[in-house]
Formats: structure tokens, C-alpha cells, sequence
């Protein structure tokens, strides 16, 4: 027995429809995934330091007066104003508000420096390698120290004990 000519354009028309179901969802499972990288891609552009080419004119005076004559490349950090430069061949940054009061200065260290306390903390917690060490003074005379483990900043007091982690 032959099957009636309309059953065979029904049953053409649901696999054609099977078919474009499936084209369908791959997709939106593309645009998905397209979407969720580029939304990803743009969130870590968000959280990055922003440059700036020229800091209001109170942060240039203070940085001037506290630092004459050396040139710094200037960024802006969570609302405060860093300059980042080299001095006596040691990479330091200093951070000033927006009025141009100084917040802390930071210098690179070397991992000999960097309190024996902390190196410890660190090994016990098996954090991993220590990219970077510095020093931070506060305008009070409060030193801390920073180490850079995995874009991760881990601070400590002046005896080495851990106050806390931020990611970079």
C-alpha cells in the first residue's frame, strides 16, 4: 500500500521544522556564549587602574613638593591619585586624595627586606611564589608590607603579622 502524498509532505515539513529547532538552539547557544565572553572581556577592563593624563593641580603641587623635579605616570586608583616613578633607581609610588593630601608611599623591596614573619605566613599557607615585596609608609609613620602572590596583594604590619588580602 502507498502512503498518501499529504502524509509524506507532513512528515517532510516536521523534520524541516526538527531541523531548523536544532539550527535555533545552537545558536542562541553561540550567542550565549559570544555574549558571555565579551561581557567577561569588558569587566576586567572595568576593574584596571585608569591612567590620567594630568592630576588636579593640589595633587601636582603636593607631588612636586614632596618629590621635586621627578617625573611620575599618573593613575587613578579607587578615587585617589597614584603617581608611580623611579627614584634613586627604586620603583616607589605615592598616593595622594584628590586634594592632594598623601595617603602612603610605596617602595619596591627586595624578598631579603620583606619581614621573615610574613615569608612564613605565606609558606605555611602555601599561597605560592612571591612575585613582588614593598614597603608602605603611611603619613603617620605606620609601615606595612605588601607582597603580590598571583594578582593578589597580601599585606602585613611591621612585624609581619597578616592583615589582609586584595585582589590587584
Amino acid at each position: 500500500m502507498k502512503i498518501p502524498f499529504f502524509f509524506n509532505i507532513a512528515s517532510h515539513f516536521y523534520i524541516v521544522i526538527f531541523y531548523c529547532f536544532i539550527l535555533i538552539k545552537k545558536t542562541m547557544k553561540t550567542v550565549i556564549v559570544m555574549t558571555s565572553l565579551f561581557l567577561g572581556i569588558a569587566a576586567t577592563g572595568f576593574a584596571q587602574d585608569k591612567p590620567v593624563k594630568a592630576p588636579p593641580a593640589s595633587v601636582k603641587e603636593a607631588f612636586q613638593k614632596q618629590y621635586p623635579g621627578v617625573k611620575a605616570k599618573w593613575e587613578l586608583e579607587d578615587g585617589n591619585y597614584e603617581a608611580s616613578f623611579t627614584s634613586k633607581n627604586v620603583k616607589t609610588s605615592a598616593l595622594y586624595d584628590e586634594k592632594g593630601k598623601l595617603q602612603e608611599t610605596e617602595t619596591a623591596i627586595s624578598q631579603e627586606e620583606f619581614p621573615r614573619a610574613a615569608k612564613e605566613f605565606i609558606a605555611q599557607k602555601k599561597l605560592g611564589p612571591i612575585k613582588e615585596t614593598a614597603k608602605i609608609v603611611k603619613p603617620d609613620g605606620t609601615i606595612q608590607y605588601e607582597a603580590e602572590i598571583k594578582k593578589t596583594d597580601y599585606l602585613f604590619d611591621a612585624k609581619g603579622a597578616f592583615l589582609r588580602a586584595q585582589k590587584d
